[in-house]
C-alpha cells in the first residue's frame, strides 16, 4: 500500500462518512461533539481497513469494497459506543 496525498484525502473522506454512519448505527442519545464522531471515524476506517486486510477481505479494488465498508462501520459504531459511555459518565459526576 503506497501512502499519497489522495489517499489521506480519500481516507479522511470515509472517515467522515464511517463516523456518521457510526453514530447512526448506536441506539440512543450520545452527549458527543460532531467533530468526535468524526474523528472516531476516520480512526475506525483506518483500523477497520487493518481488520479487512488481516481477515482477507479484498480492500485494494476498482469500486467501493462493500465488506471493508460494513467492518469499518462495526468498529465505528463500537468506538462510539465506548466513547459515548465514557463521555456520559465523566459529565454525570458531581464534584462534592
Amino acid at each position: 500500500m503506497e501512502l499519497t496525498v489522495w489517499g489521506i484525502i480519500t481516507a479522511i473522506v470515509v472517515g467522515l462518512i464511517v463516523g456518521a454512519l457510526g453514530r447512526l448505527v448506536v441506539p440512543g442519545r450520545q452527549n458527543m461533539p460532531m467533530w468526535l464522531h468524526m474523528l472516531i471515524g476516520i480512526g475506525a476506517a483506518l483500523l477497520g481497513t487493518v481488520i479487512a486486510r488481516a481477515l482477507g477481505i479484498a480492500t485494494e479494488t476498482a469500486g467501493i469494497d462493500w465488506l471493508e465498508l460494513l467492518v469499518q462501520v462495526v468498529v465505528a459504531a463500537i468506538a462510539v459506543a465506548l466513547v459515548a459511555a465514557g463521555v456520559g459518565r465523566r459529565r454525570s459526576v458531581s464534584r462534592y
